[in-house]
């Protein structure tokens, strides 16, 4: 989360984390599901997370 604000510090309004069970993790912008651990059966690579919001929004998707 902090390499999250770090990075997109001019981007990022807040960040929200939601508890949850099930080993649930996920990842969403602005309602999209970026990345869910449930869904890919593993854990997010170092820097994978980071990329993704990125690519999110450099699509302009915002």
């Amino acid at each position: 989360m902090a390499d999250l604000l770090k990075n997109f510090e001019s981007e990022i309004e807040s960040i929200t984390v939601i508890p949850s069970d099930g080993g649930r993790f996920e990842v969403t912008v602005n309602g999209e599901l970026l990345y869910s651990k449930l869904q890919t059966g593993r854990h997010a690579e170092p820097g994978e997370i980071l990329g993704l919001v990125r690519k999110y929004l450099q699509e302009g998707r915002v």
